[in-house]
């Protein structure tokens, strides 16, 4: 399982790879240079490539400032499906990541502002 070691503004570490564009991490794998369609909003089309495989709680890193929002509608879509999501500046995130269980547990971060 992938492990979220070290967060600083635009750069996370994930098992000892450094991340300097916005990223997935998922129980059994990593996605990089995470695109979203709006810089400073998420909405349930950035999560398309993995929705299937999200597990019960995503934790959303909405940036070192919390300036990303995530979509009210995306996040009620998630809780429809029985995944819970939890909105926090990124360095909250990547805390409250490592205090969970991360076979099921995954996270989606906004690296910058």
């Amino acid at each position: 399982m992938p492990r979220i070691e070290d967060y600083t503004f635009g750069r996370v570490l994930v098992d000892g790879q450094e991340h300097t564009k916005d990223v997935i991490v998922l129980p059994h794998r990593v996605v990089g240079s995470w695109w979203r369609r709006e810089g400073h909003a998420l909405v349930l089309e950035d999560l398309e490539e993995v929705v299937d495989e999200l597990p019960k709680r995503l934790i959303v890193g909405t940036g070192a400032y919390g300036r990303m929002e995530p979509d009210p509608g995306a996040v009620e879509e998630l809780r429809e499906r029985e995944i819970e999501v939890e909105s926090l500046p990124t360095p909250d995130a990547v805390r409250r990541y490592g205090e969970l269980d991360e076979a099921r547990t995954a996270a989606a971060l906004h690296l910058t502002c």
